[in-house]
């Protein structure tokens, strides 16, 4: 993937040398024209085409920030609330992600989401402990994160 990145980027420089201006512009344009001849010969390279993990990684960004979205929508409800009716709770969450990298994006992504921190994963690297402001079923938390954040990193990192 790297590799066809890095083509892409030095055939977008060479058109935008070879143009008059050298603006920004028209590296764009050299860019998609690399884009398009990389695409061509997608057979040639060993791995898959770059732009389907770059559409993965797009798709975890968006999914964080609306997951952000929501979250400070919940804490700030909770927040203004003239009384407090919070249901805090610990929640053993089970993790199908193997690398300690994937682990360690699923943890960072829990925790900037707010109103929710893990506090530890197991030894066994299989369960993820973390610690929510307002628990109403731990199943559903469990199953929220599972098809969420989990899903979108395995797409990412497992292409």
């Amino acid at each position: 993937m790297a590799f066809q990145v890095v083509l892409n980027v030095l055939i977008a420089l060479v058109w935008m040398l070879l143009q008059d201006g050298g603006s920004f512009v028209s590296f764009v344009v050299g860019y998609v024209i690399g884009l398009a001849f990389l695409y061509m010969l997608r057979r040639f390279f060993a791995g898959p085409f770059y732009t389907k993990k770059v559409g993965a990684i797009w798709r975890l960004l968006v999914l964080f920030v609306k997951e952000l979205v929501l979250s400070n929508i919940s804490v700030i409800a909770h927040i203004v609330k003239p009384r407090l009716n919070v249901r805090p709770g610990i929640v053993a969450i089970p993790t199908v992600l193997d690398s300690d990298g994937e682990i360690t994006i699923l943890s960072c992504l829990i925790t900037l989401t707010p109103g929710t921190l893990t506090l530890e994963v197991s030894p066994d690297q299989r369960t993820l402990y973390i610690h929510a402001i307002d628990i109403e079923d731990a199943e559903q938390l469990a199953e929220q994160i599972k098809n969420s954040f989990e899903k979108a990193i395995m797409e990412v990192t497992r292409g």
